[in-house]
């Protein structure tokens, strides 16, 4: 095997340039592409930076030189010095950034052979995820998945230098932490030191974060592992990273200006993007009033529209029935639609309930008239206000869906989005930032029969609502935000509860007692006793903002080593069984049978 000993690396192949011409320079990298000519060989060599010509000619290196480079194949890890010649004006590659030279080998190395790889290394591929994420190691090879990994890299950079101006302290928290599961289960560390307890892992920095306030630190942010153990999607991994901000002596203007300036800064200095501040704000209570949704996406219109007024006081049961217990009935205009087929029709009736409505109905105004299920229920008259209320015209499709306000919300968003997709009304180049704001302190769960926090027990509650905290959780607003970007969710926070009675309220009001509240909480409410100043802050997911950045569909392309559906490492084959020496240090007895051991593969 041949080694660099003697050779240094001189440049990376994505940098050279025509300037370059006439220099020897020494490149490393791997075979992307051979192309064999007789005497003359062409090899794409490829590092991170991008790919370089080398060219290999039998009458320059002589036999036994020319021999090794017949004998390169596709992964082949080599070096190779060489001069850099200008290419001739025919065989220029303007696809390539160093497509107007080659290097010309004098000398090649092979450091390293290579099998043949299950898949091509190549941006656009075609292959099953499952396979990719099996052979983590070359699909993080491809041109497409460095960049993306890069893009992560520079953001993180310009963040950490963003906060360090605004005089901010990056500060390290626990990673192993006190168990308070209030929302997403927590991922359970064992105590061999301490038999039969357990670390949890951090689901965030939360309570630390706001005991640095009360220590006097007044400004941190961290970029942090955080962990959750709950079903994943497409947008949400069992660990993922996050950007941690707290403030003290704050409000929440001079956090929402700040965070504008930060994102500003990183689409500029990522992408040369320049974006508009300040972001549109919209309460909560108009985000899901006009999109269905707490996180809308203003790319396109297609906004919900209330049409109650005319449909009440009729003979149809479903929609009255609904309006007099206290519902409403909704429509968006699908323009241009009418004519659609029936059996789409019915897929959509599915999909509305697929979201919690009961069902879906809908009114065309094609060209031979109105078409609706409930049409016969009411006047012409009716379907024409009703047409003008929602600016449809001859040809627009609506959509109608009546139930409790919240079903309708989701419902309605869902399609909204749906619609839009189908109908390519959405533009993958335009970048809408919003902040949605004020939204509920509390949510109720039928399953669990009773209030839990919409977004942390930590959140302060507005002060003229403090109030029906008792009396009224439903009707108290928080001091929350978030900040959502084409329909995600990047980031979410809040001012803080900073008083320990108002604090114990809150706790109350989610059902937790005083003894529960003590054991769970009670070195943050002691800590609150001390001199604590009004602080608040906020968390970005910094997988989701750069998937978005990169245009990707899944946050699993722009982390490096990421999980499965299944929360499992298919390279590394993680979770997997431990031996019975380790569970009996941890002092552990596993309720379920252990599985049998499969034969280890003989693929190398």
């Amino acid at each position: 095997m041949e080694t660099l000993e003697g050779m240094s690396r001189s440049h990376h192949c994505g940098e050279i340039r025509k300037s370059d011409t006439g220099k020897e320079v020494t490149v490393c990298g791997w075979v992307s592409h051979r192309r064999d000519h007789g005497g003359l060989i062409f090899v794409d060599l490829r590092d991170r930076s991008g790919l370089v010509q080398i060219v290999y000619d039998a009458a320059a290196m002589g036999e036994e030189a020319f021999h090794k480079a017949e004998s390169l194949r596709s992964e082949f890890v080599i070096a190779v010095r060489g001069e850099v010649r200008a290419r001739s004006a025919e065989t220029i590659n303007p696809k390539m950034a160093t497509g107007e030279i080659e290097i010309v080998c004098a000398e090649l190395r092979i450091l390293n052979k290579a099998k043949t790889p299950p898949f091509y290394i190549q941006d656009n591929l075609d292959v099953d995820e499952m396979l990719r994420l099996k052979y983590r190691f070359l699909d993080l090879r491809r041109p497409e998945m460095q960049r993306n990994i890069m893009l992560r890299h520079r953001v993180a950079k310009i963040m950490r230098d963003y906060f360090d101006r605004q005089g901010f302290l990056e500060i390290e928290t626990p990673m192993l932490c006190k168990s308070t599961p209030e929302g997403a289960r927590d991922f359970l560390v064992p105590s061999r030191l301490n038999p039969g307890q357990f670390y949890a892992l951090p689901q965030s920095p939360q309570i630390y974060k706001q005991i640095l306030m009360v220590a006097g630190f007044e400004k941190y942010f961290q970029i942090v592992r955080c962990f959750r153990d709950e079903d994943l999607r497409a947008d949400r991994q069992p660990e993922f990273t996050q950007l941690d901000i707290e403030m003290s002596f704050t409000d929440q203007e001079t956090i929402l200006t700040m965070m504008e300036g930060m994102m500003g800064e990183i689409f500029e200095k990522a992408l040369d993007v320049r974006i508009d501040t300040p972001f549109l704000r919209l309460t909560w209570d108009e985000a899901m009033a006009r999109f269905g949704s707490d996180k809308p996406d203003l790319r396109f219109g297609m906004e919900l529209m209330d049409v109650s007024e005319y449909l009440k006081g009729s003979s149809f049961k479903v929609f009255e029935s609904v309006l007099q217990s206290g519902g409403e009935v909704k429509v968006i205009n699908v323009e241009g639609y009418a004519n659609i087929p029936r059996r789409e029709l019915d897929d959509l009736v599915k999909y509305a309930q697929g979201y919690g409505a009961k069902g879906m109905a809908w009114i065309q105004y094609a060209e031979d008239g109105v078409k609706s299920p409930f049409k016969k229920f009411y006047a012409d008259e009716t379907f024409e206000k009703i047409k003008q209320a929602c600016h449809a015209k001859t040809g627009d499709l609506l959509l109608v869906v009546g139930d409790k306000p919240l079903v309708v919300a989701q419902a309605l968003g869902a399609l909204r989005l749906e619609m839009a997709r189908r109908r390519n009304l959405i533009d993958p180049d335009k970048l809408c930032f919003l902040w949605v704001v004020d939204f509920p302190m509390f949510e109720y769960s039928d399953e669990e029969h009773r209030w839990k926090a919409m977004h942390h027990p930590f959140t302060a509650p507005r002060n003229e609502d403090v109030q029906y905290l008792k009396s009224d959780p439903g009707r108290v607003r928080a001091n929350a935000y978030d900040m959502v970007l084409n329909g995600v969710e990047i980031g979410g926070g809040s001012l803080r509860i900073y008083n320990r009675d108002l604090q114990e309220q809150v706790f109350e009001a989610v059902g937790l007692t005083p003894e529960v509240a003590q054991t769970k909480f009670g070195f943050m409410m002691d800590a609150f006793q001390y001199g604590t100043p009004p602080h608040g802050g906020l968390a970005f997911g910094l997988d989701r903002l750069v998937m978005l950045m990169a245009k990707r569909a899944s946050i699993r392309d722009v982390i490096a080593f990421p999980k499965t559906q299944s929360a499992s490492d298919a390279m590394a084959h993680a979770p997997s069984e431990v031996d019975a020496k380790q569970l009996n240090e941890l002092s552990i007895r596993l309720a379920v049978a252990a599985k049998k051991k499969e034969p280890e593969s003989k693929e190398a």
